[in-house]
């Protein structure tokens, strides 16, 4: 196996559950009759009677998320027409003494975008005592059918991590009702289905599609945690007080149990040892954790789909997750869903010349492109796998250990090439607009990593050489003088990305600096001459940019290229370069990390080079909930590379 130092790592987390069929199917479509929806609800193994159990669907006409004020306008909405009663959320049924309640088809299911839930509040659990503070989640389903439904509180857990992208809390989730948008909350609703048995309340330990495994005890540790305030005498028991001063968005507590599940899956590195300290006595879930872990992202693991030293990674619009396969002799990519079931078969797809795909981009028309490292060449396949380019892909223009790969807003594909210390340009059918050496100048030596601003304007990362950050105008023009643009704490920076107001994040692994850096639009630092620092940084690579603003970084964790690797890590830092990781950042299910990509329901992905894996975990941010386009430059312009001090990529 070739020694690539790593690839990109996600996790899962999401809030509320809708109106899907099985994994990768899309939701009903506008105006399906109701049906009879039964079910339970349940505190730990108790029944909850008198709960009000309310049929609600996420509002598709103003968004939420993550640091989006609760409103009217995005409260998510009522289904029911009638009911044993109303409030301000509506018409509601209520639970018998077995906990069992039946919606018996007075509502109508609506598009496909706004996803149906229950949410239930209220009652009386095992204690025999009304407990206001009780709020509970789940999926139904499919819309086209009777079914049975177990809400309780892994139905919660699992339901506030798949949707936490578009949840403020558990009653206000929404998207924008764009076709993006759309498409991102189908894929976050059919998580559900993906991660639990929606009929028995109980989390899966591995994906009905069989290639992934899903963090079991975590999520029953986390449903534990609910159960005690749940089975509890009421907010101001010992219980909930602790669960509800250790769960907060912001400085704001949650007043209910979904709620704090919602802000777990936001936070899920904040007072791990205090809410993991409500597991007390005899859980009703099991298996759980035995001790505390170092934060409660919720991560699945895949195998499968020809997987081979996988390194690069990309999204495209249908959610569809994309992975370059790096070993010798494997010379192909593999394809997964949305909820990580194998598309591209065992052997992955190959053809189109495709030899150690080292970066990969998908343009507007959804096909793929890597760069092809040792035989100096870029590859296109379609979007089902179809080689589009020939045989030896395509060549010249300067093509020299291409490195990282992404598009302009015409479609050209632009080359970073590490060795020729240049910028190679292709039109979008693969003919060489550059010449055989390619565009150099504005200080580039040892290029690295690529990102193209909305002005056309293509950046490129300068490692151990220059220590710098160049930059070329759409022509391919040197802007940044002989130099390159320096200072902010550049120190071989590697990984770069570009956020929503035009400003430049760069990781920095120089030995010793762990940090990231910051420059405006105009080349000028933002952040101070050391860079930022904490969060978990160590040896940082690839870098990705949610839709809050939110920073996150693969973490090496090692100048060693050669196996065993150590463990790797993930950090996050807010806008304004303040870590929001500790000082060990999100850990687990990771080795040999390199690179990132966000998909739009806000999972962060990342594949294992030397496990063979590729891992999904949740962000706790909102991505594009808003429906924004997915943006390429996630996992296909962070061009992270695997290489000695000298500047050449090794072998192990």
């Amino acid at each position: 196996m070739r020694g690539l130092c790593a690839i990109a790592t996600v996790s899962c987390v999401a809030i509320l559950s809708g109106c899907t069929g099985v994994p990768g199917t899309t939701a009903t479509s506008t105006g399906t009759a109701g049906h009879t929806i039964s079910g339970r609800v349940h505190g730990g193994q108790n029944p909850i009677q008198g709960a009000r159990v309310y049929l609600l669907a996420v509002n598709s006409t103003s968004p939420a998320g993550p640091g989006i004020a609760p409103s009217s306008s995005n409260l998510s909405k009522s289904l029911l027409t009638s009911g044993a009663g109303s409030d301000s959320l509506g018409f509601y049924v209520t639970t018998d003494a077995n906990g069992n309640f039946s919606i018996t088809g007075n509502y109508t299911c609506p598009s496909a975008a706004a996803h149906p839930y229950i949410y239930a509040s209220g009652g009386f659990p095992g204690s025999g005592t009304s407990n206001p503070a009780i709020a509970l989640l789940a999926g139904v389903g499919s819309c086209n059918s009777s079914e049975f439904v177990t809400v309780n509180e892994v139905s919660t857990v699992v339901a506030a991590y798949a949707f936490a992208g578009f949840a403020s809390d558990a009653t206000h989730v929404s998207g924008s009702g764009s076709d993006l948008a759309a498409t991102a909350l189908n894929n976050a609703a059919n998580t559900l289905v993906n991660l639990m048995n929606e009929t028995t309340g109980t989390a899966y330990a591995a994906t009905p599609a069989g290639n992934g495994t899903v963090p079991q005890s975590e999520i029953d540790t986390l449903a534990n945690l609910l159960g005690a305030c749940v089975n509890s005498t009421g907010s101001s028991s010992t219980q909930c007080t602790t669960l509800f001063g250790n769960a907060i968005n912001g400085s704001t507590a949650p007043t209910d149990t979904a709620t704090a599940a919602v802000n777990i899956a936001h936070n899920p590195g904040a007072n791990i040892a205090n809410l993991f300290a409500l597991q007390a006595g005899s859980p009703p879930f099991q298996p759980m954790l035995s001790g505390a872990p170092n934060d409660f992202t919720v991560a699945v693991t895949y195998t499968g789909g020809g997987m081979n030293a996988p390194v690069p990674v990309a999204i495209d619009a249908a959610g569809d997750v994309w992975v370059g396969n790096t070993a010798t002799g494997a010379n192909s990519l593999s394809e997964f869903s949305p909820v990580g079931a194998p598309i591209s078969g065992a052997s992955g797809y190959t053809g189109g010349g495709i030899v150690d795909p080292y970066s990969i981009a998908i343009d507007s028309s959804g096909n793929v492109w890597t760069g092809n490292v040792t035989p100096n060449s870029i590859s296109e396949l379609s979007s089902t796998g179809t080689p589009i380019s020939g045989a030896s892909g395509y060549t010249g223009g300067g093509l020299n250990t291409p490195y990282a790969i992404a598009f302009d807003s015409s479609s050209n594909v632009w080359v970073v090439n590490n060795v020729g210390a240049s910028l190679s340009e292709f039109s979008s059918t693969g003919v060489p607009i550059t010449g055989s050496s390619g565009y150099s100048g504005g200080g580039i030596a040892d290029p690295v990593g690529l990102a193209i601003d909305t002005s056309g304007n293509v950046w490129v990362t300068d490692s151990i050489v220059s220590g710098a950050l160049s930059e070329f105008n759409s022509s391919g023009s040197p802007d940044s003088g002989s130099g390159g643009y320096t200072g902010g704490g550049l120190a071989d920076p590697s990984g770069i990305a570009i956020d929503a107001s035009g400003n430049l994040w760069v990781t920095n692994n120089k030995p010793g600096a762990n940090s990231l850096s910051e420059f405006n639009s105009g080349g000028s630092p933002v952040s101070p001459s050391s860079g930022y620092s904490g969060g978990g940084l160590n040896v940082p690579e690839g870098m990705a940019i949610d839709g809050a603003g939110n920073i996150w970084v693969a973490n090496r964790a090692s100048e060693n290229i050669s196996p065993p690797y150590p463990p790797s890590s993930i950090s996050e830092f807010n806008s304004s370069g303040a870590a929001v990781t500790g000082s060990n950042g999100y850990t687990g299910g990771l080795n040999l990390t390199l690179r990132l990509a966000i998909d739009g329901s806000g999972n962060l992905w990342v594949s294992n080079t030397s496990l063979n894996t590729l891992a999904r975990r949740r962000t706790g941010a909102q991505l594009r909930s808003t429906g924004r386009r997915p943006p390429r430059r996630v996992g296909a312009r962070q061009a992270l590379r695997c290489r000695s001090r000298q500047g050449h990529r090794q072998g192990a």
